[in-house]
């Protein structure tokens, strides 16, 4: 075999395989039979990363019954599940989880208020560490709230959009769980006050 035509092959071979890698965010984008796991195109490479452990789940190991719905997040996989109170609707969304295991809570919560635009204000320590931060971001695309915001009953805690989409699938907020804003809308129109949250 010449020299030439095992050049020609490998190089066949390696487009090949790299056009297959270029399709593979479409995989990500429907991981359970929906369009709940749409992908943005500049964190695919993150989001494929976690793709082992991104998986559906029930809700019996984690909750003794769906009474106002439930959330769990699991940080190490970085999704959010949710399943409505009478069981019929799942859904399944990558996340931004705390940069470390100092920001991070785990435990039951639970949703105690639901805010369409809202604004944002830094906790003492997050002043503490970057002072230059403003003290107020009012609603609008510099809010690092994005467009909803559910608060929990831990202060200063929430699950909320972003406008970051490169956040999402990584260790990046102060404590808080960040969704593309057109994920934490659909979510938000599906929660209420009172929906069990659980974060392990």
């Amino acid at each position: 075999m010449s020299t030439k035509f095992i050049t020609s092959l490998s190089r066949r071979n390696f487009l090949a395989g790299t056009a297959a890698a270029i399709g593979a965010p479409a995989l990500a984008q429907d991981l359970n039979g929906s369009d709940t796991v749409e992908m943005e195109s500049d964190v695919t490479q993150t989001a494929r990363r976690n793709i082992s452990s991104f998986r559906a789940l029930d809700w019996r190991p984690y909750f003794s019954d769906l009474t106002n719905g439930a959330i769990l997040v699991d940080i190490s996989s970085r999704a959010l599940h949710y399943w409505s109170e009478d069981g019929e609707t799942y859904k399944l969304y990558p996340s931004s989880v705390p940069l470390s295991e100092d920001l991070t809570r785990l435990g039951r919560t639970r949703v105690v208020r639901k805010v369409e635009g809202p604004s944002w204000r830094p906790t003492p320590s997050m002043l503490k560490r970057n002072p230059d931060w403003p003290a107020y971001v009012g609603p609008g695309p510099d809010n690092p709230l994005g467009t909803h915001a559910l608060y929990l009953s831990w202060t200063y805690y929430r699950i909320h959009g972003t406008h970051d989409t490169r956040k999402i699938g990584r260790r990046s907020s102060n404590g808080c769980i960040g969704l593309y804003n057109q994920h934490i809308a659909e979510l938000f129109s599906m929660t209420k006050v009172g929906t069990q949250v659980l974060l392990i």
